[in-house]
């Protein structure tokens, strides 16, 4: 590990920094490449993505990863996780990490209908990019898991388009945390009227999408309990769910550890692409990865 980012590393540990520094740094899957930057899915300035691919010819189209990152809500680009984007595409996915509105320009539910606009170009689109906007799986860390989580769960947000959605993916995610006792959550959520209704485990149930459920043990600022309540409730309704926790992994290592240089940490990149195939269909002969 180079200084640079091991200096990074510690002021990465307590909590979900911007991590465009880190990404300059870190060393990049070569399977996957930045196709498209900046395309606009609405009007307001951050409602920009950027789509990555697998390198190589499209020999048929590919499902795709909308990756929302994580920031409290209040902070993130989509600039500094490039590194996650090159490395789902080098898996052979077709990748897109939208920006979206943050506190306190707005607040919830704000941030969850940008979620549902990118998902929407996703679908429209992706066919320009290799991508199948049929086969669509959500993932996201910590608050960008939360948007994930509600766009797979609850039937408000994408109407008719939420039927492309193949699963969905979560590291370290925020499901179940009402009342709101930190900041960022009274900051986000602290008008709403019903608490109840923001939080995933209220909506989720019979006929949602497969979903993979990731945690740091170690994780002190999203608990694992989060992501045991949304497990048992999809249970409940009988869908597929899948756990998996990592020890000695915190909040931010277990996003870090998608990057190449820390992927011996624990195998989220591993776990991650593998629920992604066994979810949706994928021919082996058409996968790329890193060489």
């Amino acid at each position: 590990m180079s200084l640079g980012i091991g200096a990074l590393l510690g002021s990465l540990a307590a909590a979900c920094s911007p991590l465009g520094a880190f990404d300059r740094l870190v060393p990049k899957d070569r399977g996957g490449t930045l196709v498209a930057s900046g395309l606009a899915y609405g009007s307001a300035p951050r409602q920009r993505l950027d789509v990555y691919a697998p390198r190589g010819s499209c020999g048929q189209l590919r499902p795709v990863v909308v990756f929302f990152y994580g920031g409290s809500w209040n902070s993130g680009t989509r600039a500094g996780y490039a590194f996650v984007g090159r490395a789902l595409a080098a898996q052979g996915f077709v990748t897109v990490v939208p920006d979206y509105r943050l506190v306190p320009e707005v607040r919830y539910p704000a941030f969850v209908e940008d979620g549902a606009a990118a998902v929407r170009w996703v679908s429209a689109n992706a066919g320009n990019y290799c991508g199948d906007g049929q086969s669509v799986v959500l993932m996201g860390h910590s608050a960008g898991a939360y948007i994930a989580a509600m766009l797979a769960v609850d039937p408000r947000w994408l109407g008719e388009t939420r039927s492309v959605v193949r699963g969905f993916v979560g590291l370290a995610g925020p499901y179940d945390f009402a009342p709101f006792d930190v900041d960022a959550s009274r900051a986000a959520f602290g008008q709403v009227s019903n608490p109840a209704e923001t939080q995933p485990v209220t909506w989720a149930g019979t006929g949602d999408p497969p979903a993979l459920l990731l945690y740091g043990t170690e994780d002190t600022v999203v608990r694992p309990r989060n992501s045991e309540a949304l497990a048992a409730k999809l249970r409940a309704g009988d869908v597929n769910v899948e756990q998996r926790a990592y020890p000695k992994l915190g909040h931010v290592g277990i996003l870090l550890a998608l990057a190449r240089p820390f992927r011996g940490r624990g195998p989220v990149l591993a776990d991650v692409a593998g629920f992604i195939r066994s979810t949706v269909k994928v021919d082996d002969a058409d996968r790329r990865r890193d060489r």
